[in-house]
């Protein structure tokens, strides 16, 4: 179901691209593509940017996606648009991670455990920077044990079975993350696995397993 996202924007004397992404924003209320736009100086009034946790602005949230820095307008009826279907969490983390913002990414995931999921996709391009791929593994370990975790174990399964070695592994480590007996039934066939990294991945894995 689509709807209009509330917006609130962060802004401060002497930002060179505050000006431009609320004269975006701005145009987006007009339109009817935003519901309402909420604006704060945080030279007035610092205790808005201290509690949402940032240091720089521009900065804003469109219904649940925080962004941080100079957005084009473009860019920004994109985000709204995302926001307005809720579709769009593998972008949004995705977005996080290419600003090395892992933090912020952990805390939205640990807000809405249910779109750990969205992981899934992240781990399977083949068009991801280091930081991404990175950022991906460094989530799922943040998620260690986690009920949101034991949740995508059959998905993760199924990703034992890709043709690419390279996912085979990467599942197969996240399966161990999980902490869970349910675990070991996808693993165990991958100790016959053609490829010697995901063999020792899944031997690792298994080890780490309870029984």
């Amino acid at each position: 179901m689509n709807h209009a996202p509330d917006t609130l924007l962060l802004i401060a004397p002497g930002c060179p691209h505050c000006q431009s992404v609320l004269a975006s924003l701005t145009e987006l209320v007009k339109k009817g593509d935003i519901g309402q736009l909420k604006v704060i100086n945080i030279a007035v009034h610092p205790e808005a940017a201290q509690e949402v946790g940032t240091r720089s602005v521009p900065w804003l949230r469109i219904g649940n996606y925080e962004l941080a820095g100079n957005y084009t307008p473009g860019e920004i009826s994109d985000w709204v648009k995302k926001a307005a279907k809720d579709e769009s969490s593998r972008d949004y983390i995705r977005e996080l991670l290419e600003q090395q913002q892992m933090d912020q990414a952990i805390a939205y995931l640990k807000q809405h455990p249910d779109q750990l999921s969205a992981l899934l996709d992240l781990m399977q391009r083949e068009d991801n920077s280091l930081g991404v791929s990175f950022g991906v593994s460094a989530i799922f370990e943040d998620f260690a044990g986690s009920p949101a975790l034991q949740k995508l174990v059959p998905q993760l399964g199924e990703l034992t079975r890709s043709d690419k070695a390279n996912i085979r592994g990467d599942a197969a480590y996240y399966l161990g993350l999980s902490a869970t007996p349910a675990a070991r039934n996808w693993l165990k066939p991958l100790l016959a696995d053609p490829n010697k990294d995901v063999r020792e991945i899944a031997a690792e894995a298994l080890e780490s397993l309870p029984s």
